[in-house]
C-alpha cells in the first residue's frame, strides 16, 4: 500500500488546537489499524526550539534522538504512544539551511537558487522523509501558524504540487474558527468562507473541514459549512471546547472523523481494530469519576501553563491512573526566599522543583528543596532541579555553605555541579549540551530500581552540567544515594534521600516519556505517594 499522507492547516486565528486535532486523528488511525506518525512544520526560521523564550512558545520538547522541537511533538507522543525522531520537526530555519548548504557545495551546478523550486523542493524531500522504506500507512503533517501568514507561504506551495504529484494518496484538513457573538447571538461562520477562500486561492481546496466552537453547532451551520466550502456533508466536523483535550479523539470518532478520512482514500478499518478505543474510553472514563484531590506545587520562574506543559501532563496522567485528580500550584521560584517559602508551599502535598537553565529564581528553588527536605514532603527535582537539590544537599548536610554549581559561578571552590573533562573539551565548539535519549543503570535496592521493576532504563536528557563525582562518596556517607548511573561514562543520572517519604532527583527528564496509555512510573508513583 502507498503511503497517505494527511496535511492539517489552520486558519481564521492561532492557537486553535492543530496539534491536539492531529494528535487525536493519529490516535484514530492507530486504531483502525494503521501504521502513522506525525510530523510538525513550523514557519520561523529558527533551526529550532532550543534558543526560544518559553514565554514566546512555551517548553522545548525533546526526541529520544536528541532533537530540540515543538511542543505539539508532546502531544503526538503521548495522544499515539509513537516516538517521533529528527524527521518528525521541521522548521524553515532548517530548510533554508539545507539548501544554503547545497548551494555552497555546489549542488545545484550554478543555478540561481529561488523559493520556487528548491525551497519548495526541500520541504517536500522533508515531507516524504519518514515514508522511506514503506514504515507507516500515514504520514499525518501540521503546518504551524496561520492560512495567510507569509512565513508559512512556501510550505502551502509546497503541499500544493504535493497533493498533485500524490493524486488520491493526499488530502488536506482544515481547521478554522466559528466565533459566536454574545450580542447578536448568533454564530458566524464568515471567518470560515473566507480562511477556505483563501486557502483555494493557494491552489489547495481542503478535503475535511474542523470547525473549532465554544457553542454547539446546529446541522444547519454545519450544512451551510459544506456548500459554501465544497465539501461534502460528513466532511465538515465540530470540535466543540471540552472539560479534557483527551475527549478530543472519542468527540472526532463519534462524527465519523476516522471513517471519513479512510473513504476518501478508499480504505477500511483493518480487521480485528474496530474495538480498540476501549482503553482510551476507560481512561477518559476514569478522568472524569476523579474524587480525592492532591496539591502538588511546581517550582519554576516561568508562569505560564505551556512552559512546562509535560511534566504538568503527565502529573495530570499520572493522577488519573491512580485515582487522583491532580490540583497544580505554580510557585514562582524568584519571589521565594527562606522567610516566605513555608507559606508559600503551605498545603502542598507534594512539589516539583522544575527544570530551566541560568542563574534567575535558583535560589528561590533551593529554598524550596531546604524546606521539602527538612519537613519530608515529597519531592520530584527534574534536572535543574536535581542539581538544586543536590546544591542544598551540599550547602545544609554537609556543611558546603558556598556549594553552587560552576554555571551559576564559575568560580566556585564547591563546584558540585559541574562540566566534566569531556564536555569541556567540547565546550571549545559549542557541543556541551546532552541530548536525547541516554541509558541508566539503577543501584540494586534503590528506591527507583523498586519503582521501575528493572535495572537498566533509558531515558531523554537536556543539559550541560553534570553532577561532580568528586564529591560523590561524601554525600553517599551523609544520605544522599546515587541511585542511578550512565553505565558508559559513570555520570550520575538519579539521587535520592531513601530515609524520606519521597525525595527523589534526575538529571534526565521522565515527562517526555509519559504518555496517555503507559504512563511514566516515576510520576506513577511520586502522586501514588501523596
Amino acid at each position: 500500500m502507498d503511503t497517505k499522507y494527511i496535511f492539517v492547516t489552520g486558519g481564521v486565528v492561532s492557537s486553535l488546537g492543530k496539534g491536539i486535532i492531529s494528535s487525536s486523528i493519529g490516535r484514530l488511525l492507530l486504531t483502525c489499524g494503521y501504521r502513522v506518525t506525525i510530523q510538525k512544520f513550523d514557519p520561523y526560521i529558527n533551526i529550532d526550539p532550543g534558543t526560544l523564550n518559553p514565554y514566546e512558545h512555551g517548553e522545548c520538547y525533546v526526541t529520544d534522538d536528541g532533537v530540540e522541537t515543538d511542543l505539539d511533538l508532546g502531544h503526538y507522543e503521548r495522544f499515539t504512544g509513537i516516538r517521533t525522531s529528527v524527521n518528525n520537526s521541521v522548521t524553515t530555519g532548517k530548510i533554508y539551511q539545507a539548501v544554503i548548504d547545497k548551494e555552497r557545495r555546489g549542488d545545484y551546478l550554478g543555478k540561481t537558487i529561488q523559493v520556487v523550486p528548491h525551497i519548495t523542493n526541500e520541504i517536500k524531500d522533508r515531507i516524504k522523509a519518514n515514508a522511506a522504506g514503506g514504515k507507516y500507512d500515514f504520514i499525518i503533517t501540521e503546518i504551524g501558524g496561520t492560512i495567510g501568514d507569509i512565513e508559512s507561504a512556501p510550505f502551502l506551495e509546497a503541499i500544493r504540487q504535493l497533493r498533485w504529484e500524490l493524486g488520491g494518496n493526499a488530502l488536506c484538513i482544515h481547521l478554522t474558527y466559528v466565533p459566536y457573538l454574545k450580542a447578536a447571538g448568533e454564530l458566524k461562520t464568515k471567518p470560515t468562507q473566507h480562511s477556505v477562500k483563501e486557502l483555494q486561492s493557494l491552489g489547495i481546496q481542503p478535503d475535511i473541514l474542523i470547525l473549532r466552537t465554544e457553542k454547539h453547532l446546529p446541522q444547519e451551520v454545519l450544512r451551510k459549512v459544506a456548500a459554501f466550502c465544497n465539501v461534502s456533508n460528513d466532511a465538515v466536523i465540530q470540535s466543540e471546547d471540552l472539560p479534557s483535550i483527551y475527549e478530543v479523539p472519542l468527540n472526532m470518532h463519534r462524527q465519523g472523523l476516522d471513517k471519513t478520512i479512510l473513504a476518501k482514500f478508499g480504505m477500511e478499518h483493518v480487521a480485528g481494530h474496530e474495538q480498540s478505543l476501549s482503553q482510551w474510553e476507560d481512561f477518559v472514563r476514569k478522568e472524569k469519576d476523579l474524587h480525592a484531590s492532591v496539591k502538588i506545587g511546581l517550582v519554576g520562574k516561568y508562569d505560564l501553563q505551556d512552559a512546562y506543559k509535560s511534566i504538568r501532563e503527565s502529573l495530570h496522567i499520572a493522577g488519573i491512573h491512580t485515582g487522583k485528580k491532580v490540583e497544580i500550584r505554580f510557585v514562582n521560584s524568584e519571589n521565594l526566599n527562606a522567610d516566605n517559602v513555608e507559606e508559600a508551599l503551605s498545603g502542598l502535598d507534594g512539589v516539583v522543583i522544575c527544570p530551566g537553565f541560568g542563574t534567575r529564581g535558583i535560589e528561590g528553588k533551593i529554598d524550596a528543596v531546604t524546606y521539602t527536605r527538612t519537613h519530608n514532603i515529597p519531592t520530584f527535582g527534574i534536572c535543574l532541579g536535581m542539581q538544586m537539590m543536590v546544591i542544598e544537599f551540599a550547602r545544609n548536610v554537609l556543611g558546603l555553605k558556598d556549594a553552587r554549581s560552576s554555571e551559576m559561578n564559575p568560580d566556585t571552590p564547591h563546584n558540585v555541579i559541574d562540566l566534566m573533562e569531556s564536555q569541556k573539551a567540547l565546550s571549545q565548539m559549542g557541543g556541551t549540551m546532552r541530548l536525547g535519549g541516554y541509558a541508566c543503570e539503577l543501584a540494586a535496592g534503590s528506591h527507583v530500581r523498586k519503582i521501575y521493576g528493572k535495572k537498566l532504563i533509558r531515558e531523554r536528557h537536556r543539559h550541560r552540567y553534570e553532577f561532580n563525582n568528586a564529591y560523590l562518596d561524601r554525600f553517599q556517607q551523609a544520605g544522599m544515594a546515587c541511585a542511578g548511573r550512565n553505565p558508559e561514562n559513570n555520570l550520575v543520572e538519579i539521587v535520592e534521600i531513601p530515609s524520606l517519604k519521597w525525595f527523589i532527583g534526575t538529571q534526565f527528564h521522565p515527562e517526555y516519556s509519559s504518555t496517555v496509555l503507559e504512563p511514566h512510573p516515576l510520576f506513577m508513583d511520586f502522586v501514588r505517594s501523596l
